[in-house]
């Protein structure tokens, strides 16, 4: 049975989420700060961490770059919650690598559904083929490393999974709809911009690495590298 932290300090919300994730088969400990988060983080290491932005004395963003800057805790996937709607303050949480967010207010099942998907991703077996070569970009899924003119490109780990199956169909524009679908396992939310938001960070990445209009809008369907 698989642990989740969440960190929220709405008690109604933290008691609501931790009631769905009981009621969806997993263990559960809930904490509405850092502190006691960070304590109980030393003792277990959880399958995935929900995660709020607005938290007190430490923000949900600060906390998430001390996560992903420690060797111990880099890989343990991270859910954003947050009230915040604007696209910035998603944008930044994918940068400091977010595997997804989750605007309130939210749906008991879709938060479910996008656990359950994280989870798969995080899990799956690394049975996966011989470097992936598209122009002047490399993917390496064993290693799951990205390079671009021979500079590495550092991704999270759904930005790695976005960028490995836009590679592996070269050419063929995607909708957000597939990509969602294929990616993140689950079916297309809404309103939802997790396909853009995670695309804009992939291309900021490999502009730093010298590679520009690597991955391509395709006006009306989706994207194509």
């Amino acid at each position: 049975m698989a642990m989740i932290y969440c960190v929220e300090d709405d008690e109604g919300i933290r008691e609501l989420i931790s009631c769905a994730l009981k009621a969806g088969g997993y263990e559960v400990k809930a904490f509405e700060s850092a502190k006691p988060f960070y304590d109980e983080l030393e003792l277990k290491q959880p399958a995935l961490i929900l995660l709020d932005i607005m938290l007190p004395n430490e923000d949900g963003l600060s906390v998430l770059k001390r996560l992903k800057a420690d060797a111990r805790y880099k890989d343990i996937p991270v859910i954003m919650l947050t009230a915040k709607t604007s696209e910035i303050d998603k944008v930044s949480g994918l940068e400091s690598g977010a595997d997804d967010y989750i605007t309130k207010p939210f749906g008991v099942m879709e938060t479910l559904s996008r656990i359950k998907a994280v989870l798969r991703r995080s899990s799956r077996s690394e049975d996966e083929p011989e470097v992936i070569m598209v122009r002047e970009v490399s993917l390496d899924p064993s290693k799951r490393i990205v390079t671009a003119n021979g500079k590495e490109v550092p991704l999270t780990y759904m930005e790695f999974e976005l960028m490995m199956y836009l590679m592996r169909h070269p050419s063929i524009a995607v909708t957000r709809d597939k990509l969602m679908e294929r990616v993140w396992g689950y079916e297309f939310a809404g309103e939802t911009r997790t396909v853009d938001m995670h695309i804009k960070t992939i291309r900021q990445k490999l502009e730093a690495a010298g590679c520009t209009d690597f991955i391509k809008t395709v006006r009306g369907v989706g994207y194509k590298c």
